[in-house]
């Protein structure tokens, strides 16, 4: 047990209400008393002050409401303990020192600075994750906001096809293939591509390197048999394709790149055996579940605070003799986002994966609420390998051995 660890022991606690300019901060003694109240710039200096303050305060551990960031880094080397407390935990503490409801930084800032001070026990210390896994968490999220973005501006063409141009939004499998993407730069609107011939679709399809299976005559017949598009400047909506066209291009480049990037950091990972051992996982699901889980092993002393966390354990309120299981909204959204994608494409892989999520669909479970159910047996499978080191062995899952053992009497 450290000397900051020491039951009964005084401390000074701080909390800071985050903004995007300054910072409000407060101060209390062990007995709640306001030692100080002040706020910093979000700048070099002002984040020099905020230490040089602290430490002048003998402050040893503060309460903020996020994780990351140049203001958490600071007090992380200053050596203070960093504990955090979500906005909507915030919020309703607020009611504890107050009925109006008011939002107001100062006072923020002081209801985080008493609650660690009298919740302490209650609240986890911050454990941050090394360089290579914030490194590759932000480079995972923002090849997925890429992703989003051009989702959205594939409908957009989709949409600005099924007036301008009908007949190419069903010619191919996605609108956002390089395929469709090609065809499109060459032919935006219908009065070029009625140039197309059988014949003239087979050269075109070859120029390309078109190494699909459908045939010049389908896409011709395709084409042919799709209504004809608005009569009007053909020439303005062809701008219009291809200017998404070229936006989309762009994206997929700086997806492809940041891919590459992520390949990388993978590779080089010291966990990076661990998540690549999974079914399924590959080389983009497990760097994201990496990110996502991340390094610091102390985080999650239990599979449980990993499941409860990923929102895929349920959340049980009960009162009196009622008791009702639903959804978890409180969770890590990213979290579940990854640990859901992997366990849903895992059960094709999986025999064990698959058995859970039939008995789970035979159940009356949807496809969401089934995926879930597998996600968290799969989290206490992960959460065993990832504390201990280990690549995930199917011959050592004891579960999915025995599922197969059962199997083989069955077969025979």
């Amino acid at each position: 047990m450290s000397v900051n660890d020491e039951p009964g022991r005084a401390r000074v606690s701080a909390g800071l209400d985050w903004a995007n300019d300054d910072h409000a901060v407060a101060v209390v003694g062990s007995d709640g008393e306001s030692i100080d109240r002040f706020t910093v710039a979000h700048c070099a200096a002002g984040l020099r002050e905020l230490r040089g303050r602290l430490t002048a305060a003998g402050v040893e551990q503060v309460a903020i409401e996020r994780g990351d960031g140049p203001v958490v880094d600071t007090l992380l080397e200053a050596g203070f303990t960093v504990f955090v407390i979500p906005p909507n935990q915030l919020k309703n503490l607020r009611s504890r020192y107050g009925s109006a409801g008011r939002k107001d930084d100062r006072f923020d800032a002081y209801v985080l600075a008493d609650v660690l001070r009298t919740d302490r026990r209650r609240l986890r210390a911050l454990r941050p994750d090394t360089e290579a896994t914030i490194t590759l968490r932000a480079t995972c999220r923002a090849r997925r906001d890429l992703v989003e973005h051009r989702v959205g501006l594939a409908n957009q063409l989709r949409a600005h096809l099924k007036t301008a141009f009908p007949g190419a939004v069903g010619l191919f499998a996605d609108i956002d293939s390089p395929t469709s993407l090609q065809f499109l730069t060459r032919f935006p609107e219908q009065d070029r591509a009625d140039w197309l011939s059988v014949r003239r679709w087979q050269h075109w399809l070859t120029s390309i390197g078109y190494c699909g299976r459908t045939p010049a005559e389908t896409f011709h017949a395709r084409l042919s048999g799709a209504p004809r598009g608005v009569s009007g400047d053909g020439g303005a909506r062809a701008a219009i394709t291809l200017a998404l066209v070229a936006a989309i291009t762009a994206i997929n480049t700086q997806i492809a790149e940041l891919v590459d990037r992520i390949e990388e950091q993978l590779a080089a990972h010291p966990d990076q055996a661990v998540f690549t051992s999974l079914p399924r996982s590959g080389q983009l699901r497990a760097a994201r579940l990496l990110a996502e889980i991340g390094d610091a092993r102390g985080r999650f002393p239990s599979p449980e605070a990993l499941t409860c966390l990923a929102g895929v354990a349920p959340a049980t309120r009960q009162s009196g003799k009622s008791c009702t299981v639903g959804f978890r909204w409180a969770a890590d959204k990213q979290l579940r986002d990854a640990v859901c994608d992997f366990a849903g494409d895992s059960r094709h892989a999986n025999p064990w994966a698959a058995d859970l999520y039939r008995r789970a669909r035979a159940r009356g479970h949807r496809h969401p609420h089934a995926v879930r159910i597998l996600a968290r047996a799969w989290l206490h499978v992960l959460w065993k390998c990832w504390q201990t080191n280990t690549p995930y062995d199917p011959a050592q899952h004891g579960a999915l051995q025995a599922l197969q053992q059962q199997d083989q009497p069955a077969a025979a």
